[in-house]
């Protein structure tokens, strides 16, 4: 009897965690032992000998193997955990196929006192031999009371894990739009560096084969006919520069087709060679035939065909010529609007055109537009509002992409912007589904959000929110099936808050 009073108490349960994750008892901890533990965690140094024995008398000890997973994503949190030896790494997969790397956990995790902490935010796995101490919530009232210092230990933790998951969610949220930033400009350069590339490597080979056509002025029989050749291939490229251009579109190619058939038959009347080559771009340049009649009334029989052949291949190379341009001059524009988007080279307050700036933001997610009808509603004369820039822009991408996903890219998106008093009010309207309005007061909530899980981590609108908080703006919502709308109000010219 004396023996058993005298004996030292042991902690509840002790259990080991495998590498496979299986789960199985092992022998406890001694008292003594798991106090000078304690006293080795840096956050509870301090305490008082009573306050280390009676969380070591209160605790369940796990051990683990390297690389176990301690803790799940998602489910259910009860305990305060106190790493006694080891480490646990954490990450979170709650962005689709991206795993978001947090880093190490601190000594003293998991579930706290004053917490709302319900289920775990984050995977942990054991870096190393890991030994924990774990205190279970129902006995956190009990704690606080015996060891009243606990509560200032993890108030601070609180804080100091709310501002590390809010950088790595934001971290996370800043590399998703720079994702889909980086495909929509992927996309919009593509086309035009594509194009410019094959009219260059055309434009090669039109220059290749003129060098063949040298020989041409020896088959014209007088410097006569030379000169009649010449001033017909003037007034010809000059009526073909003039003309104006029709539209695209199925009518067009149907008479260019018409066009092309007529070029080829004339063309193998003549005895032209590679008349199905040289058809199209007499075609496309919507030269009558009766300018060839023209041309075969002036030339020798011998020369018709060369003649015809270099005149061809002159508007192929000026085809060519307008499309690298045509492809210089887009990729230009597109680089334009990345700067203005981003105010680069300017100094971070800006006087913004709110127009400019919002048509920027279109041009960047062009690709997401592309079969969405867009309403363009200016109120003219709008003048600039003092900002910063870049984060305007933010604020327009987060509120057009949210139209864009409401309506699937396939809706009507509408932009108001218009002047009351000394506020510049701009109102982007989409006809998607709607937001259910039990869910319209949460919507700038951080982390919240109506996307499936993997496609978004609800930091969009609270983005916008704080932005315009920054700017003594606000940002408002209306929505009902078939139209919502986000508010924004902005004031025009208050540089002294900056």
């Amino acid at each position: 009897m004396t023996s058993q009073l005298n004996s030292e108490p042991q902690p509840q349960v002790a259990i080991l965690i495998d590498s496979d994750g299986q789960v199985g008892p092992t022998p406890p901890t001694p008292i003594p032992d798991l106090v000078n533990a304690l006293r080795g965690v840096e956050l509870l140094q301090g305490l008082k000998e009573e306050e280390y024995r009676w969380l070591a008398l209160h605790g369940s000890e796990r051990r683990a193997a390297h690389r176990a997973v301690v803790v799940r994503e998602n489910e259910p949190a009860h305990h305060m955990n106190i790493i006694l030896d080891g480490e646990v790494n954490v990450s979170r997969a709650n962005s689709g196929s991206v795993s978001l790397f947090i880093g190490r956990t601190a000594r003293v995790t998991g579930k706290l006192p004053f917490s709302r902490m319900k289920f775990w935010g984050a995977t942990g796995y054991s870096a190393g031999n890991l030994w924990v101490l774990d205190i279970h919530e129902d006995l956190f009232p009990a704690m606080l009371a015996a060891i009243p210092s606990m509560a200032q230990i993890c108030v601070s933790l609180l804080l100091d894990r709310v501002r590390d998951f809010s950088r790595a969610d934001l971290q996370a949220e800043k590399l998703v739009a720079l994702g889909q930033l980086a495909a929509n400009l992927s996309h919009e350069l593509n086309n035009p560096a594509s194009s410019a590339q094959r009219a260059a490597l055309s434009l090669s080979s039109k220059i290749d084969k003129d060098l063949e056509l040298c020989r041409l002025g020896r088959l014209f029989r007088s410097d006569e006919e030379l000169a009649n050749y010449t001033s017909w291939t003037e007034r010809s490229l000059a009526s073909v520069k003039n003309q104006v251009v029709p539209e695209a579109g199925a009518s067009n190619a149907l008479s260019v087709s018409d066009r092309e058939q007529q070029f080829i038959d004339w063309l193998e009347a003549h005895r032209v060679p590679e008349a199905w080559a040289l058809a199209p771009a007499l075609a496309q340049a919507n030269l009558p035939v009766s300018s060839l009649n023209e041309l075969a009334s002036i030339v020798n029989p011998g020369a018709l065909p060369g003649a015809v052949t270099s005149f061809a291949n002159s508007l192929n190379a000026r085809s060519m010529v307008a499309a690298v341009s045509e492809s210089s001059s887009r990729i230009f524009h597109i680089i334009n609007s990345i700067k203005d988007y981003s105010y680069m080279d300017q100094a971070p307050i800006q006087d913004v055109d709110l127009v400019q700036s919002l048509e920027n933001t279109l041009t960047l997610l062009r690709p997401q537009l592309q079969q969405m009808v867009i309403v363009r509603d200016y109120e003219p004369g709008m003048p600039a509002v003092t900002a910063y820039g870049g984060e305007l822009s933010q604020v327009w991408t987060a509120l057009i992409e949210n139209a864009i996903d409401a309506t699937k890219g396939q809706g009507t998106l509408k932009l108001v912007t218009r002047l009351q008093g000394e506020m510049a009010f701009i109102d982007i309207w989409d006809d998607g589904v709607g937001i259910d309005p039990a869910l319209s007061t949460r919507i700038f909530e951080p982390f919240f959000t109506t996307k499936p899980l993997g496609q978004g981590l609800g930091l969009g609108l609270d983005l916008v929110r704080r932005i315009l908080t920054k700017h003594f703006g606000s940002v408002a919502m209306q929505s009902k099936p078939h139209s919502t709308c986000f508010q924004v109000r902005l004031p025009l010219n208050r540089p002294q808050i900056y």
